[in-house]
């Protein structure tokens, strides 16, 4: 059986709820971040922005707090979403989907699934396609 960190990769993404895109992606490409996706997911805009080794996952949701606090997950890379779903519940974690989850984000999709941290936030594991 795999251990949970065996398989994560690095840190796949930041995501960061935002009520104005276009602000949120001029500053971030003032910081030299540069956009790497672009989509509409049910509605909402998605931006992926990435610089050097980080990729922040913007999306316009009007529900962006606009304080401290605001990140609203972190998603940590897997090569094989399977292997970290049962690994995550093997460690006696219980993911808040019933399922594994996919959009068709990037060229060939994202597979991925939730669990809450202490605090209330949500780490994702993403397998990108």
């Amino acid at each position: 059986m795999n251990t949970i960190g065996a398989l994560v990769t690095g840190l796949q993404h930041i995501g960061l709820p935002t009520n104005d895109m276009a602000a949120t992606v001029q500053f971030y490409h003032s910081l030299g971040f540069e956009t790497a996706y672009e989509t509409v997911n049910n509605g909402e805009k998605v931006c992926f922005l990435r610089l050097a080794g980080l990729c922040v996952e913007a999306y316009e949701n009007g529900q962006a707090v606009g304080r401290a606090g605001a990140i609203d997950h972190i998603c940590l890379d897997v090569e094989d979403v399977e292997a970290a779903w049962e690994a995550v519940q093997a460690a006696g974690y219980r993911p808040l989907e019933s399922s594994i989850q996919a959009l068709p984000f990037w060229s060939k999709g994202v597979r991925f699934f939730n669990i809450l941290g202490p605090n209330g936030e949500k780490v994702e594991f993403g397998q990108i396609l």
